[in-house]
């Protein structure tokens, strides 16, 4: 069950978040993290210590980089000087995968500062799977695309989300970033079953896997990434570690960000999960 993806991109372990709150631990201390998740847009344009810091990671740990404004379903052309000032901080760092989006970010040069949601129709297929092969060209691998939490629906679709997922991935060959806590948010506000999701994920595509806190509403679950992992989201990790083996995962905490040993201790709760799905291979 732990096959390598298509892609030969390793299993990294368990990893965590780059956030400024925890620079000065995890330079001091060199916690045993197996890798860190950079957000792409935090260091293109940034020099001084965070530059420091990110470079100085990398040196220790794998780094993976991961954006939130190429807007891959957007209707505006293709930003190429973002595109290159990111493969060159790629290439600076060393990083082992790039990541991004399946969304829309913003609308006649203006950016958004939010991951709108896409109608899943033949037409919007087809611009996504063509985006997503010029970016993946341009950068000289495959990007990796994270499916989005959402909170409203397009009358025009035609479609499931991970059926539009999974033909995206094979017809623009590209990897997926699972993000387990957005399928559980989006299975809870639209009522979808959130296995049928996971079941529908093509394996060899899997890269890696994102857990995640959110706020429950009563009526509706907004995606914040703060507080722990609730067990339902839990329990659907386990159900992806049972069809995908061990894949490179982390918990994002972006809000009311507590002290590192905390996110740390949260994150290696997904080694339970890993070390289940080896004990079972193994039988």
């Amino acid at each position: 069950m732990n096959e390598m993806n298509r892609f030969n991109y390793p299993d990294l372990g368990i990893g965590l978040g780059l956030r400024t709150t925890h620079y000065t631990e995890i330079l001091g201390t060199n916690p045993p993290v197996g890798w860190f998740e950079a957000l792409s847009e935090n260091y293109l344009d940034t020099g001084g210590r965070p530059a420091f810091v990110l470079d100085k990671v990398a040196e220790r740990y794998p780094v993976v980089l991961h954006g939130v404004s190429m807007s891959i379903g957007g209707t505006d052309p293709l930003d190429f000087e973002y595109l290159r000032k990111l493969k060159a901080l790629a290439k600076r760092v060393k990083a082992r995968w790039i990541s991004d989006h399946l969304c829309w970010t913003g609308v006649a040069g203006r950016n958004a500062h939010d991951l709108l949601p896409l109608p899943y129709d033949e037409a919007t297929l087809q611009h996504c799977v063509e985006r997503v092969r010029t970016v993946s060209d341009f950068l000289g691998q495959p990007l990796i695309i994270e499916n989005p939490s959402s909170y409203v629906e397009f009358a025009q679709t035609t479609m499931s989300e991970w059926e539009f997922i999974a033909r995206l991935a094979d017809e623009a060959d590209c990897g997926l970033l699972l993000d387990v806590n957005n399928i559980y948010v989006s299975a809870f506000n639209h009522g979808f079953d959130a296995r049928e999701y996971i079941a529908a994920m093509p394996a060899d595509r899997i890269v890696q896997i994102h857990l995640a806190g959110h706020t429950n509403y009563g009526t509706h679950i907004i995606d914040t990434h703060t507080g722990h992992v609730i067990d339902e989201v839990w329990a659907l990790y386990a159900d992806a570690c049972s069809r995908f083996g061990n894949v490179s995962t982390m918990v994002e905490w972006d809000a009311d960000i507590p002290e590192f040993s905390v996110v740390f201790a949260e994150a290696l709760k997904a080694a339970e999960y890993r070390e289940d799905v080896v004990e079972v291979a193994c039988e």
